[in-house]
């Protein structure tokens, strides 16, 4: 279903708040714990811990909030210290009993990510969704400037594989083994052990250099989609009802909830589809269904109950 309450302040932990990385870890299993337990009348929330918990770790579109160049009221309320910072959207799956962790995207904000997600250690794997500034440029802390990973697995379609190996700086991070590609082929499951299961399924949106890819994420008790950025529903030759319908949660592209918000550029060149047509769409689904990577220029931003927020956690 889609959320008509706020948020439980229980249910959403500010690990970015957290000045120890292994007490922001033990947090993230804590929330996980009283998530999977809590009987809040959704099919995600009332099974039983398989040990993998799902986190937000960011809601924004790829430029943050505060967003350079902003003066709204959201970017400056952040540069006032009234509200927190939004990091970029990205999810992030952590496996407690063995501290496996698996990161959806590779944003600018990617080293707070891990902080929260693993204490600042690599990720077991980064699955990406497409070649645009927010959701891949993360990347560049792997090499030896920073973290010189080892061959950390990247996952990502053949097109988006071939960029990253035929362009600097990244092809650097493939020649020097900080990441080892691999290839994603759409509809095809990857298994990962322990359970857990990542279906890549192409969406239609700008592929100027890539193409773009959502995620249906299965754990062994739960499923989770993450679509952060889409063109408009129609555009797309699925059903994006039918899609959401079959899993427990759904995290999708929430990028600007009216026309209005544009200026200076045509709606239509924009694309992404609008918070309400998709509340429309998706009206009475079984599933929870969150909006992430939200524009500064959302109003949704001021708190609307199915908005996702950082630090969110959830049993699969």
């Amino acid at each position: 279903m889609i959320r008509d309450r706020p948020v439980c302040d229980a249910c959403v932990v500010r690990l970015d708040r957290c000045a120890s990385p292994v007490l922001r870890f033990r947090l993230l299993a804590l929330a996980a714990a009283v998530l999977v337990a809590a009987p809040v009348g959704s099919r995600t929330m009332q099974r039983a811990d398989s040990g993998w918990t799902l986190t937000v770790l960011g809601i924004a579109q790829d430029g943050g909030i505060p967003h350079l160049g902003c003066h709204r009221d959201f970017c400056a309320d952040v540069r006032a210290g009234r509200r927190p910072a939004e990091k970029v959207a990205s999810l992030g799956l952590v496996h407690r009993p063995s501290g496996r962790a698996y990161l959806f995207d590779a944003t600018p904000d990617m080293p707070a990510q891990l902080d929260a997600l693993t204490g600042g250690a690599a990720p077991d794997g980064i699955f990406l969704t497409h070649g645009h500034i927010g959701h891949y440029t993360g990347l560049m802390f792997l090499g030896k400037e920073v973290l010189a990973a080892d061959r950390l697995p990247v996952y990502g379609t053949r097109r988006m594989s071939d960029y990253l190996s035929a362009n600097g700086p990244w092809s650097l991070l493939v020649a020097d083994g900080h990441i080892a590609l691999n290839v994603v082929t759409p509809d095809e499951p990857v298994a990962l052990g322990d359970g857990l299961r990542v279906t890549a399924f192409t969406v239609p949106h700008r592929d100027e250099f890539t193409d773009t890819v959502g995620y249906r994420i299965d754990g062994p008790r739960a499923s989770a989609l993450f679509i952060p950025d889409v063109d408009r529903w129609d555009r797309w030759d699925r059903d994006i009802r039918a899609l959401v319908d079959q899993v427990d949660l759904a995290f999708l592209d929430g990028t600007f909830s009216s026309a209005d918000e544009i200026s200076g550029r045509s709606f239509d060149e924009i694309r992404h589809p609008l918070i309400p047509d998709t509340r429309r769409l998706l009206a009475g689904s079984p599933a929870e269904v969150w909006f992430i990577h939200l524009n500064h220029t959302n109003p949704a931003l001021a708190g609307a109950p199915d908005v996702a927020r950082e630090g969110m956690a959830f049993g699969l």
